[in-house]
């Protein structure tokens, strides 16, 4: 799970990267996530994923591996990121590499 494991075709990548970067898209998210996996064209496995916030599987299909501490901002928030916010702990417990449930 390296940048050359990067499917640049994966939507999961697509969508990421829109939605760190358009405010409407990421509202659009935050109220309805299976509407907008489905708008990108996600797979059921990319979707089981994003459901499950499962970080390891979206960075074994591809996703790049920046993204996958953006997935955690983009269901977390990103407004005041620090060590303990969060999204960092919500990326650190689902990559295994530390914090508490």
């Amino acid at each position: 799970m390296g940048i050359r494991d990067t499917d640049r075709t994966l939507p999961s990548n697509r969508m990421v990267f829109e939605l760190r970067r358009d405010v409407a898209k990421y509202e659009a998210f935050k109220a309805d996530l299976e509407g907008t996996m489905q708008a990108y064209g996600l797979s059921e496995e990319e979707k089981r994923a994003w459901r499950d916030v499962d970080l390891p599987a979206l960075g074994a299909m591809g996703v790049h591996p920046y993204f996958l501490p953006q997935i955690s901002r983009l269901f977390k928030g990103g407004d005041y990121n620090h060590n303990d916010s969060d999204a960092a702990r919500l990326y650190a417990q689902k990559m295994g590499i530390g914090g508490k449930d």
